[in-house]
């Protein structure tokens, strides 16, 4: 079993069971659920008590489980084709020199955490059509300038 077979075999057993996202997530818990998503898509790794927990929703093997349990090799080739997926990649590329701008100015050189990082969406109403409410938050993560001296900050952070 591969770690993309693994996936279609999770896949093939939510369409079966007709289980929604919320549903699944709800019976694994214990972390977000687009981390919770994520792994069962291949792109992270649930630790082993949530790993398990999936394995018994899911009635996979024990080596399925630990396939859960591993960390994935992420990612995917660029651009995206996806046209959902590749609407976040055309705002980074159109509004990321402005983003990049911006927190530099509030923060100094470095750079917003894609790892130490929270993702919440929600759906709201609108007369035109419903929109989806995106919040992010990463921690900010300063550039080390390495053999900083003579008074030279060690970190890039905010200079007053």
């Amino acid at each position: 079993m591969t770690r993309a077979g693994l996936t279609e075999k999770i896949l093939d057993i939510k369409r079966e069971k007709g289980w929604s996202w919320k549903y699944i997530c709800a019976e694994i818990g214990g972390m977000s659920d687009t981390l919770i998503v994520g792994a069962l898509l291949g792109q992270m790794k649930l630790v082993k008590p949530l790993a398990a927990k999936a394995a018994s929703l899911f009635g996979l093997s024990a080596a399925e489980e630990a396939m859960l349990n591993e960390v994935p090799y992420r990612g995917m080739p660029m651009p995206p084709t996806d046209p959902l997926i590749y609407r976040f990649y055309e705002m980074v590329m159109v509004n990321g020199p402005a983003w990049k701008a911006l927190i530099e100015e509030e923060f100094g050189d470095g750079i917003m955490s894609a790892i130490d990082f929270d993702f919440d969406f929600e759906r709201m109403a609108h007369a035109k059509g419903d929109r989806v409410k995106i919040t992010m938050s990463g921690k900010f993560l300063p550039y080390k300038y390495y053999g900083a001296e003579q008074g030279i900050p060690e970190y890039g952070f905010k200079e007053e």
